[in-house]
């Protein structure tokens, strides 16, 4: 029972490391004000509507393009607080309600109970399908 909980407790803080200290890219392409396409990995790829950057000699006005790349980057945590020692009461309170609540998901139930074994089934008198039968003639 306890090495059951140690693994849980050492997979859910596996999962909290693993989650807290991730970092990604999300690359959005823009054809307007209209997103077009969005990417986790990768570059967007975009449209298909990039202007060429046309060649600005002997002219002084140059036409805007209409597409955008923007790129939201989502840091992770870079430092991490190894001294479990300084939790504080109310982080206790939820640890110890979280284990209390899913430590019984990996217990089987060891006697089956049913509530009707208690009762005694009713007394047929008259068959009750035959009363309820209806012919058409």
């Amino acid at each position: 029972m306890k090495q059951v909980f140690h693994k849980i407790i050492a997979l859910v803080m596996a999962f909290v490391v693993l989650f807290s200290t991730m970092s990604f890219a999300l690359n959005m392409h823009y054809c307007g004000d209209t997103l077009v396409e969005t990417a986790m990995l990768l570059k967007a790829e975009g449209c298909g509507m990039d202007m060429e950057k046309p060649s600005t000699e002997g002219c002084s006005i140059t036409k805007k393009n209409c597409c955008n790349d923007e790129q939201l980057v989502v840091d992770g945590q870079d430092e991490l607080q190894v001294q479990v020692d300084k939790i504080s009461f109310e982080h206790q309170v939820i640890i110890a309600s979280f284990v209390y609540t899913y430590i019984n998901l990996f217990e089987g139930l060891d006697n089956k109970v049913f509530s009707f074994e208690e009762y005694k089934p009713p007394l047929v008198i008259k068959d009750i399908f035959k009363i309820d039968e209806t012919y058409l003639i």
